[in-house]
């Protein structure tokens, strides 16, 4: 494969694109207790011939999920109260056209959370912007709940949302796939027996929203092709949930850590606070480790002493406790939550900007992860499901997964505080191919918001992705410069995959973003952003049996043999620690957690059955990977602005040096009596990286302004375009090898300057090219660094 193919950033196929209980309990997530009893809701209408649709794989969960009562737990881990009804379970279904009224009847019956096109739905149908979503259910309001206010809450349906009950309607509609939603239905309801009506309006790409990868013109069914886009996933997808709350309540808790000063900065929002103080509790096992009180909606800090800090390898969480104190000093509202102590910032680590966590530098190695179920699309098929990708994840080594143009259930961001990993959240991208309007700017700016405030207390979540690869892009760094103004606590990136695509670089925020494959790549830090590599790898390897439609799955580089797959990855993972590491690469994203649809680079399959990946290496690899960035190699130094000659190392060849010859890179021998000609042509200038000023070029003594620079593998002398391409072909960085110096391309971390048979060319350990051959490849690859023949 030629190196362009090679390192082409998409050669994709069609364009890359508890049971609930009257009494109350206390349910126990690991070390954060939350204060989660359950009321009874009526059920729906009966159930007993309501049955699922096949999937298409099933999951070791699909089978798991109750009728009635799916994903019953808690659904707001950072926000708890003592009181609340699951209404997840079967609710009556209709779909009419999109501009229809009430439908007169409710012919069919969908599981809900799940959304229409999924087969756990029970629907399993596609949804075209022609269609209105349906809903509707009975609900009685417990007893209990008398003289408090009792608000409905969507953790998320995709799109436009609107509700009635008992016929009338509760509030605005709600347009946004990705955030949570509530509606204060108390005046609404009536003694007895309450109506629950719902529509959804969902029309995808054909539409100016959000919609991440969902592309509702692929057939719900496996079929060929589909590329990097997927199923849709249309209607109610996350828990629908009641909980009665007083007047006066709390909505949310946002916690900031600030270990400068060993505090927690506390805001605590809400609903009727005027005249309100708010009290916050932070304890450990039962041990207050901090209080303090302050002004309802306003910032106040609460002094935790020696807190032990939240990191991958310890993700230790306080539990916290808010109250909302009346006048009289008694708490109308008290809400339980949780919050982790760490800090996540861009530092000057030897001389190279890169992220630090608690003020150390961490290389952050991690997943692509696209939250795409066989059996539920978009919502997994039961909470030990959505644990279950991030526990593997940890399972192999990985400290970061990158939740890909998709925003998870707030249980998902629970479980990454819980284990420890480090989350970056991108923005759900609008529709690749069109340029946004101002109404639809207007819509994704605003979702994007409530997106920032709803997830903004996760301990786990380091960084916003903003836009990847130029999907709907627009005032990037107006934008970059909004998100870090709104949230300043965390990293933002402008743009993911800033070298592909068409993609415009805002040129601000913490990071600069290139996306490689199948890499690893590199990106080059600048005087104010780390280098992270968004995107790379894509192995790919079918496994027989667990294919989404079989012989139609395709990958960035197929693998012959699970061996072959285990050896290419680890050999990617040694090469980031190796080479890009010193060269200032901070952080990388592969390509992807699981298979999805015809994607078969997944470290596990579709179905979650089958790992592919031996999980032992990938763990070694990644520990020495992180191992190595707690205290950062640099590249080996060279005499920059000084010229130099670069003489073969191989035994038998020692007198032989690198030259240019006709633009082409060669070796010959030169010694005294070679001519004027040959001296210069093997003598090299060398000076910073035109692609990465950690690293170095070297240009030629009789042609100034060319510089050798690899192109389809071969080494040539050449001045080149001026394009960023360019500048990385001719950047090479050095390691100190035995004798020597073994110069690696920049932009191609792991291939060597290396001679055979006189010629030079880039060559990579277990390539299949000729000049990839084994034999003396390590000699071949080293170059000693020797006086100039022409000063």
């Amino acid at each position: 494969m030629a190196k362009r193919s090679r390192r082409s950033r998409h050669p994709r196929h069609p364009r890359r694109l508890r049971n609930l209980a009257t009494a109350a309990a206390t349910f126990t997530l690991a070390a954060v207790t939350l204060l989660v009893p359950a009321a009874p809701a009526a059920p729906a209408a009966p159930t007993a011939d309501w049955t699922p649709k096949p999937p298409p794989m099933t999951t070791p969960w699909t089978n798991d999920v109750p009728v009635d009562k799916p994903l019953p737990e808690y659904p707001r881990p950072q926000l708890t109260r003592p009181d609340w009804a699951n209404l997840n379970g079967i609710w009556d279904f209709a779909v009419t056209g999109r501009d229809a009224g009430k439908p007169a009847a409710f012919p069919d019956q969908i599981r809900v959370p799940y959304p229409a096109e999924s087969a756990l739905s029970g629907i399993q149908r596609r949804v075209s912007q022609n269609d209105k979503l349906w809903y509707q259910r009975t609900v009685t309001v417990p007893a209990g709940w008398s003289g408090r206010r009792v608000v409905l809450n969507f953790g998320g349906a995709d799109w436009e949302t609107t509700v009635w009950v008992n016929g009338k309607q509760a509030g605005a509609a709600h347009r946004g796939g990705y955030d949570a939603f509530s509606y204060d239905i108390t005046d609404l309801l009536q003694a007895g027996s309450n109506t629950l009506t719902v529509s959804v309006y969902d029309p995808t790409e054909n539409g100016g929203q959000a919609i991440g990868k969902q592309r509702a013109d692929h057939d719900i069914k496996p079929h060929p092709g589909g590329g990097i886009m997927y199923t849709a996933a249309s209607g109610i997808w996350q828990t629908v949930w009641l909980e009665p709350v007083a007047a006066a309540h709390i909505t949310r808790v946002d916690m900031v850590p600030d270990l400068s000063s060993n505090t927690l900065k506390v805001t605590v929002r809400g609903t009727g606070l005027a005249g309100h103080t708010a009290r916050i509790t932070v304890s450990s096992g039962g041990t207050v480790a901090g209080s303090a009180t302050g002004a309802a909606g306003s910032q106040f800090t609460v002094p935790i002493a020696s807190p032990r800090l939240w990191t991958p390898e310890d993700p230790f969480l306080y539990d916290v406790k808010a109250e909302l104190i009346g006048s009289g000093g008694t708490p109308v509202d008290t809400v339980g939550s949780y919050t982790g102590m760490r800090s996540i910032a861009i530092a000057d680590v030897k001389g190279v900007k890169r992220p630090v966590l608690n003020g150390k530098p961490v290389f952050q190695t991690g997943t692509l992860d696209q939250g795409y179920w066989p059996d539920g699309i978009y919502t997994a098929p039961t909470d030990a499901a959505l644990k279950y990708d991030l526990q593997a994840l940890k399972n192999h080594g990985f400290n970061m997964v990158r939740k890909h143009i998709k925003v998870e259930p707030q249980r998902w961001f629970y479980w990454a505080d819980r284990l420890g990993l480090l989350v970056w959240q991108d923005m759900p991208a609008m529709d690749s191919g069109k340029t946004p309007d101002a109404g639809a700017r207007t819509q994704w700016e605003a979702e994007y918001h409530a997106i920032i405030d709803q997830h903004r207390s996760s301990p786990s979540l380091v960084m916003w992705v903003n836009q990847n690869e130029g999907w709907g892009q627009y005032d990037q760094a107006r934008i970059a410069n909004e998100v870090k103004s709104r949230d300043p606590s965390r990293l933002v990136n402008n743009m993911s995959g800033v070298n592909c695509c068409g993609s415009v670089d805002g040129g601000n925020g913490d990071v600069v973003d290139n996306h490689v494959y199948v890499g690893p790549g590199n990106t080059s830090p600048s005087a104010s952003r780390a280098a992270v590599l968004g995107e790379y790898g894509g192995l790919g390897f079918k496994v027989a049996g667990h294919e989404w439609y079989p012989g139609g799955g395709f990958s960035y580089e197929d693998q012959p043999s699970l061996a072959a797959l285990n050896d290419r990855f680890t050999g990617l993972l040694n090469t980031l620690r190796i080479h890009s590491l010193p060269a200032g690469l901070s952080a990388a994203v592969y390509t992807e957690t699981t298979d999805v649809e015809n994607e078969v680079n997944g470290l596990l399959t579709y179905d979650r059955q089958v790992t592919k990946v031996d999980t032992a290496r990938v763990k070694a690899a990644n520990e020495a990977l992180i191992a190595a960035s707690r205290d950062p190699a640099k590249p080996a130094a060279m005499p920059t602005g000084q010229y130099v000659s670069l003489r073969v190392t191989t035994p038998g060849y020692t007198n032989r040096y690198l030259r240019h010859q006709d633009g082409l890179g060669f070796t010959e021998v030169v010694d005294a009596g070679s001519s004027s000609l040959l001296k210069q042509d093997a003598t090299w200038k060398v000076v910073a990286g035109l692609g990465n000023s950690l690293c170095y070029s070297f240009e030629s003594r009789n042609y100034p302004g060319q510089y050798l620079r690899h192109r389809d593998f071969r080494l040539y002398k050449e001045a080149g375009d001026g394009s960023r391409l360019a500048k990385e072909d001719a950047t090479f960085c050095p390691q100190q090898g035995s004798g020597g110096l073994r110069l690696s391309s920049a932009n191609l971390p792991g291939s060597h300057i290396r001679h055979i048979n006189a010629e030079v060319w880039l060559a990579t350990p277990g390539g299949g090219h000729a000049w990839d051959n084994p034999a003396t490849f390590t000699e071949d690859t080293t170059w000693a660094v020797a006086p100039a023949w022409a000063p």
